[in-house]
């Protein structure tokens, strides 16, 4: 039984995740706050910002599309790799999320900026 729960939480993880890049691609901002704990914190390439509310107000701002091309994950963590394309410029990017609970708590992304600030 240990084991099932086990899986279920780690279906979990990539449900909320893929749900979170799905509401961002639609322009659904309410969406994905709420697959977010308020405090989540966020690390980026070129800044960070810390809780639900700001994270938001950033993202309605930049209009960023994702296209997934992998999605790996375990019970609290999902790794995702996608192309996200940044004002006409696509970036291939690595995104890291811990999952406990059902709700996002921590993003890094990495990516090479060069494409973004050129």
């Amino acid at each position: 039984m240990e084991q099932t729960n086990r899986h279920l939480g780690m279906v979990e993880s990539a449900v909320t995740v893929s749900a979170f890049l799905k509401a961002l691609n639609n322009g659904d901002f309410k969406e994905a706050g709420e697959l977010m704990d308020e405090q989540v914190k966020f690390e980026g390439v070129l800044g960070s910002v810390e809780g639900r509310d700001e994270y938001v107000r950033q993202m309605a701002k930049m209009k960023l599309r994702y296209d997934v091309k992998n999605l790996l994950y375990d019970e609290h963590f999902v790794s995702v790799l996608y192309e996200i394309d940044m004002g006409g410029k696509k970036v291939l990017t690595a995104g890291w999320y811990e999952v406990p609970d059902g709700k996002i708590t921590h993003i890094r992304v990495i990516f090479d900026p060069r494409p973004v600030l050129s």
